[in-house]
This record gives structure tokens, sequence and C-alpha cells, in this order.
């Protein structure tokens, strides 16, 4: 029990740098989103002007692949904010 009020206290007292550090995470989340969506959008139009022929499956994936990039950044800051509010 004594290791355990111990931990305890340490956490109470790290509580700042913890919402520091959710702070950082957020904006890296946020950072690593713009990143993977401007990478898709490159990469998508470079397609595009090699094989124009294949524009509209490549439009509809790379808007597929946009949102499941700015989900997962999305659900990066919530928790970051939960770990800010907690």
């Amino acid at each position: 029990m004594e290791l355990l009020s111990i931990l305890l206290q340490a956490a109470v007292d790290l509580s700042p740098y913890a919402k520091i550090g959710a702070g950082i995470g957020a904006g890296l989340a946020i950072i690593g989103a713009g990143i993977g969506i401007g990478r898709v959008g490159a990469s998508a139009l470079e397609s595009m002007a090699r094989q124009p022929e294949i524009t509209n499956d490549l439009r509809s994936t790379m808007i597929i692949m946009a949102g499941l990039v700015e989900g997962a950044a999305l659900i990066a800051l919530v928790i970051c904010l939960l770990i800010v509010i907690m």
C-alpha cells in the first residue's frame, strides 16, 4: 500500500508536466495529420498526371484516405484534451 500511495503522490506532483505533454502531443498529432494529408494529395495529383484515365477512382480513394488520417488526428486530439481536463 505504501508503494501505491507514493505513486499516487508522484502522479499528483507531475500533473503540470502531464498537461504540457498533452499539449505538445496534440500539436504533434495535428502537424502529423497535415503532413499526411499533404502527402496523400501530392501523390494523388502525381498519379493523375501520369494516368489521367484513373482520375475518378483515385479521387475517391484520396478522399477516403484523407478522412482516415483526419480521424486519427481527431482521436489523438480528444485523448490529449482528456488528459488536460482530468
